[in-house]
């Protein structure tokens, strides 16, 4: 059943909401050729790997060693340069750092959940919402990942709020999905029309 209670806070993903994310980029900034940015993608962003790092099940350096593993000697500096540096290059979705500014201006709670690493803030701090966040959850420190209703609980705990006056922001449905049944309204974000920074200020204002 839809909550009728108004929205009063907005928790926005990171990556693919407030920061853009793109391994295959990241790759080819530390590679000479199409073939080996390929191939540093597949050992280090591409790999399910990833997932278990966000999960602070495995630490940075088990994540170079299993990349190291999978590339050739060759490539071995281009990864550690690209560990070293790819949070450097995410640059920040400007229309919903915006909207989080305004909507934070505006009285209404700025939270961010989500799934990374210990190393967030290296991605994260290049985004202009961050001093205006109210609170935020990631994974790797919590042990927990969405789509786990538990880690939307765990924010909502945390920070006193009531799940049926959130609206969840993701780039991905099943975390949207996770924050429903966690008691929270969702919004899917894609970029695309209907799907975007605009039509998700319009949400925010239909549900408040």
């Amino acid at each position: 059943m839809t909550s009728s209670k108004p929205i009063r806070n907005v928790v926005f993903d990171m990556g693919g909401v407030l920061m853009n994310f793109d391994g295959p980029y990241f790759a080819s900034l530390f590679t000479q050729t199409p073939e080996d940015a390929r191939l540093l993608n597949d050992a280090l962003f591409g790999t399910t790997m990833w997932s278990l790092l966000d999960s602070g099940t495995i630490s940075h350096e088990t994540m170079r060693r299993y990349a190291e593993h999978h590339l050739p000697e060759r490539l071995h500096a281009s990864l550690h340069e690209c560990i070293l540096h790819w949070p450097e290059h995410s640059a920040p979705i400007e229309a919903t750092n915006d909207l989080a500014i305004r909507l934070h201006n505006e009285g209404y709670g700025i939270y961010l959940l989500s799934n990374a690493s210990t190393r967030i803030m290296e991605q994260l701090g290049h985004a202009p919402a961050l001093p205006h966040l109210d609170g935020y959850l990631v994974s790797a420190m919590e042990r927990l990942m969405k789509p786990d209703p538990a880690v939307y609980q765990l924010l909502c705990t945390r920070y006193d709020l009531d799940p049926a006056e959130c609206l969840f922001v993701d780039d991905n449905l099943d975390n949207c999905v996770g924050a429903e049944v966690a008691g929270m309204r969702s919004f899917h974000f894609t970029r695309e029309p209907g799907h975007d920074a605009e039509a998700l200020e319009a949400c925010v204002r239909e549900l408040s």
